[in-house]
């Protein structure tokens, strides 16, 4: 090992091959703060070039290598075991926007960017980056793309996938593929992007990405809805197609019980509704036209849904103030949910026509096992993802309670499995999932991903121990 990190400090420069127990805890740890992994250093290349020769060197001296951008996820994809034979492979350094083309509505981004810098340098650009998450401020570009994020704003422009149009990666043998293509039409093979964006750096590492770029609105137009049930959301967001068509943006789905904690633990974001409702629903329109047009879609939208009996209430917001003060109560339901206690939670997807069946079906079959426990059900229900976590009932302490995610975990995903859903929408498989999945995908499937992993990572030191079981 001395020789091998000897060789990375000649390559990069000692100052970025750290082994300091105290630099690289940070690195270690997942962001959730429950599992501390090891490695034998942290790695800091800062070019694409120096990415190749570090994996050139870890394939010599079979080293584990695991990417990491801004350790922000959720499953253990981006932390090591505690082995403490793999290096964690930082792309941090890697933060320079290379280009912006406004005539093709793309830009050109290593893999280091943080989200929200992306966003304020097309922003700069008059023009929008729609990819929009909780932890925008510090997650990467190339860890969005690595876990295919979704976000806020799927409902209209789609996963990180679909807003990607080319990649330059370094390979498991410290290869460059140069695919920094801006084409939206390029049909010459395989689609080598595809493959490695949700791949979780098993397959390959991105340093760099070709991202699509959009107007920006003219005009955006929020409200707070208040139902009473998941039924009555998904015959607003009926309506709310119609009559809005590519207008809708973003439709957030959030139970009453998460109204409730973000009252409880942020008192001062408690909204002025007469009463508590069962449900609410986050609506935004981003209007290509004018201020008065996206001014009568939203009035004519709610108008008829509260003729339909749809909407129970409704607090529209009728400035960016009032706006982002809507979406900052949608974003601090996970802080208001760990402020709560420990929780256990569940990213997952299912046919949109389902999902008040599924939450029905599976809040009774989780509170008949574990009564007294408390369901936090919130997500994106414009394009059918769903967070549904569980917190511990307040007679019981959390550990003796997180002792049972192992059984809930069951409930929960063989439900979702029942309704033709997946237990991962958009955190990914990581460590925490990778033997979950055996029980809902078919040996077909799997046996197609383990082809391909060991045609690409014969000697398997890329992100060893994720996603996928060698």
């Amino acid at each position: 090992m001395t020789a091998f990190l000897d060789a990375c400090r000649h390559t990069i420069g000692a100052q970025y091959v750290s082994i300091d127990a105290e630099q690289n805890a940070p690195y270690l740890i997942d962001a959730r703060r429950r599992f501390t992994g090891t490695a034998c250093a942290v790695v800091k290349p800062g070019s694409t070039e120096e990415v190749a020769a570090i994996v050139r060197l870890c394939n010599q001296f079979k080293v584990p290598v695991v990417p990491q951008g801004g350790n922000t996820g959720l499953v253990l994809g981006s932390v090591p075991d505690d082995s403490g034979t793999a290096i964690v492979l930082s792309l941090t350094r890697l933060n320079q926007i290379r280009t912006i083309d406004p005539v093709n509505n793309t830009m050109t981004v290593e893999s280091g960017c943080i989200l929200h810098n992306i966003q304020q340098a097309a922003e700069g650009a008059d023009r929008l980056f729609p990819l929009s998450l909780g932890s925008e401020g510090s997650c990467t570009i190339g860890g969005n793309l690595s876990s295919n994020a979704g976000g806020t704003a799927v409902l209209r422009y789609g996963n990180a996938r679909e807003l990607c149009l080319g990649l330059e990666v370094v390979t498991p043998q410290g290869d460059i593929w140069h695919g920094l293509r801006g084409l939206r039409k390029d049909n010459t093979g395989y689609d080598l992007r595809d493959l490695y964006i949700g791949a979780e750096g098993t397959l390959g590492i991105i340093t760099a990405a070709v991202i699509k770029l959009f107007p920006q609105p003219k005009a955006t137009r929020t409200a707070l809805l208040a139902l009473r049930s998941a039924d009555d959301a998904l015959r607003l967001l009926t309506l709310a197609q119609k009559k809005c068509n590519a207008a809708l943006t973003g439709f957030e789905l959030m139970s009453g019980f998460c109204m409730t904690l973000v009252s409880r633990h942020f008192p001062q974001m408690r909204l002025s509704f007469k009463e508590a409702h069962a449900q609410y629903v986050l609506l935004e329109l981003s209007d290509s036209e004018s201020d008065e047009h996206a001014n009568t879609l939203l009035e004519n939208l709610i108008c008829d849904a509260l003729q339909q009996g749809i909407v129970q209430d409704a607090i529209i917001a009728t400035s960016i103030a009032q706006s982002k003060a809507l979406w900052t109560v949608r974003e601090h339901i996970p802080l208001a949910q760990a402020a709560e206690g420990k929780n256990i939670k569940h990213d997952v997807s299912l046919p949109i026509s389902v999902i008040g069946d599924f939450i029905s079906e599976t809040d009774r079959l989780v509170r008949e096992a574990f009564p007294g426990v408390r369901i936090v059900t919130f997500g994106h229900l414009g394009d059918g993802n769903l967070h549904y976590n569980i917190a511990h009932p307040e007679h019981d302490t959390e550990d003796s309670f997180l002792m049972q995610q192992a059984a809930i975990n069951r409930i929960v995903h063989d439900s979702v499995h029942s309704f033709d859903g997946s237990i991962s929408a958009e955190h990914g498989i990581g460590a925490l999932k990778r033997e979950e999945i055996l029980r809902y995908k078919s040996e077909i499937e799997m046996n197609l991903m383990r082809t391909i992993k060991h045609a690409l990572d014969p000697l398997n030191i890329m992100n060893p121990g994720k996603l996928i079981q060698d």
